[in-house]
């Protein structure tokens, strides 16, 4: 991965070489669950629709498939805690963006909803949380 101008350049297994502005990187500073080594990712469009790559910047191999969890569960509804708040240093809660990631399995769908991805859109900071129910 290489840097210039403001702009990250890396390569990805899924999508050759890809070329973003720095303040597109998302920095996951505790990583993804199982994961944990990779901290730098950049969210990349799935064609025309509301699914969403998940590139690590990183490590060319791994992406996720995300969506907006209320697209899969219209009522999925989750409270902020105090502590993911500040880390997230989440001052307004419009700057925050919450992804599911999905996976195929057997022709089935499955979304990880006990798992979500946060993160503020302004600073770029993400986290990924375990909830207990949903």
């Amino acid at each position: 991965m290489c840097c210039n101008d403001n702009k990250v350049k890396f390569k990805t297994s899924r999508f050759g070489s890809i070329e973003v502005n720095s303040d597109k990187v998302i920095s996951f500073p505790d990583g993804i669950v199982g994961f944990s080594s990779i901290k730098r990712y950049v969210l990349i469009d799935h064609k025309d629709t509301v699914l969403k790559w998940l590139q690590a910047a990183d490590d060319p191999d791994v992406a996720f498939i995300v969506v907006e969890p209320t697209v899969l569960l219209q009522n999925f509804n989750m409270s902020l805690d105090p502590t993911t708040k500040r880390f997230l240093q989440l001052e307004n809660n419009d700057d925050l963006v919450t992804l599911v990631i999905i996976r195929v399995e057997n022709e089935r769908v499955i979304a990880n909803f006990h798992g979500p991805l946060l993160f503020n859109a302004s600073l770029k900071v993400g986290v990924q949380v375990v909830l207990d129910k949903i």
